[in-house]
C-alpha cells in the first residue's frame, strides 16, 4: 500500500526519548513535514509487534538503544492536499522513552538530531501537538519512576 493517498490508516510509532532532562528530536528528511523538527518514528511493519517497531525506528532515524517505559498517547496525523483528498494518514502510538546506549546521529528518513531540554522546544519550531505529547510523555515518565 503506497503512504501517500492510502486506503487505510497506516500504523506509526513515535518516542520521546529521554536521556537525562534532554528529550531527543529529529528533522525530518522525507514528507511528510519534510524539515521539521519532531520525534523520531515511522511505520509499523508487517509481522512486527508495535514494540519491535518502535525500536526499530528509532535505531534506524538515530542509531541509539532505548528502553520503553510506557505509551503515551495514540493520535491521528492526517494531511489533506489542496482538493481535501487524504494525502497522508497515520495512526501514532507515542511512547516514552530512555536513552540505554548509542551515539545519536542521523540516519535513514531523519537528516539531524539533537537533545534538548523541553524549555528549548520553541527554539526548533516543534508543534504544539508534539509539545504536548512530550509533556504527557514527562509525567508519565515521573509516574513510571514513582511506581
Amino acid at each position: 500500500m503506497s503512504r501517500s493517498y492510502p486506503s487505510r490508516p497506516i500504523v506509526g510509532v513515535g518516542a520521546v526519548v529521554w536521556k537525562g532532562d534532554e528529550v531527543l528530536l529529529v528533522r525530518r528528511a522525507r514528507p511528510p513535514r519534510i524539515g521539521s523538527w519532531t520525534l523520531p518514528g515511522g511505520a509499523q511493519a508487517l509481522g512486527e509487534t508495535i514494540a519491535e517497531a518502535i525500536h526499530r525506528e528509532v535505531r534506524e532515524e538515530t542509531g541509539i538503544e532505548i528502553r520503553l517505559l510506557d505509551v503515551v498517547a495514540v493520535v491521528d496525523l492526517m494531511d489533506r492536499d489542496a482538493k481535501g483528498n487524504i494525502r497522508f494518514h497515520y495512526t501514532v502510538v507515542d511512547f516514552v522513552a530512555e536513552w540505554s546506549s548509542g551515539e545519536a546521529r542521523p540516519g535513514d528518513d531523519a537528516d539531524s538530531v539533537v537533545w534538548i531540554p523541553p524549555r528549548r522546544l520553541h527554539e526548533y519550531a516543534v508543534t504544539d501537538h508534539v509539545v504536548s505529547i512530550i509533556a504527557e510523555a514527562a509525567n508519565k515518565r515521573t509516574l513510571v519512576a514513582s511506581s
